[in-house]
């Protein structure tokens, strides 16, 4: 984790003097988790949880409106001001406020949709198929989210039918029984340090 975060901070910047990174993958996938992980190994990196811009009605429907409030700003040098969308209320709660960082990590099934690529510095994808990471999800949510989660895997769906992030990732990223292990996607832009963690191409194995 720390080569990964070494790695990230050697970057250009990508949205002003930041290095937007994007976490993508399916839902349930663990993106969560490593993207915390992940900050905490950049020293405490900004996170932007997809989450807190999507909402019931607008569950991938909101890329203008990160544009505006988030990565515009960010790529002007000033602070971000968003709304984060509160699920249990259905409306959104305080503003917050995200100051530009050396590296910001924008975590969410959609981070790496077409819109975003050319202001990410990196796209990382959480290698893990789609029917074992909405399995786990459903199972962390439960049987009182049922009803979403058939809607949201309809939804999920159409997206990466439409608009697909796994083939421009430029890093796979996939659990292990301890850790992670990182290796090249189908990008494969690895930059100048060529960085590259345990394995190789999509045949590395935990």
């Amino acid at each position: 984790m720390h080569e990964l975060a070494s790695h990230l901070r050697r970057l250009p910047p990508s949205a002003g003097p930041v290095r937007l990174i994007g976490v993508d993958g399916h839902a349930g996938s663990g993106k969560t988790t490593f993207t915390g992980r992940l900050a905490t190994a950049l020293g405490g990196a900004p996170v932007l949880h997809l989450d807190d811009i999507a909402t019931h009605g607008e569950l991938f429907d909101w890329t203008a409106r990160l544009l505006e409030q988030v990565i515009e700003p960010l790529g002007r040098g000033t602070a971000a001001r968003y709304a984060p969308y509160d699920w249990t209320a259905r409306a959104f709660g305080p503003v917050r406020e995200l100051t530009p960082a050396p590296v910001v990590l924008l975590e969410g099934v959609g981070a790496g949709r077409r819109a975003l690529r050319p202001h990410l510095a990196r796209l990382l994808w959480m290698e893990l198929p789609h029917d074992e990471a909405w399995t786990r999800g459903r199972r962390r949510d439960g049987d009182a989210q049922s009803a979403f989660w058939a809607e949201w895997v309809a939804a999920e769906r159409r997206h990466f039918a439409e608009d697909p992030s796994r083939p421009f990732a430029d890093l796979l990223v996939r659990q292990c029984s301890e850790g992670y292990e990182v290796f090249s996607g189908p990008a494969g832009t690895l930059g100048p340090d060529q960085f590259l963690t345990h394995g190789d191409g999509p045949s590395a194995m935990c």
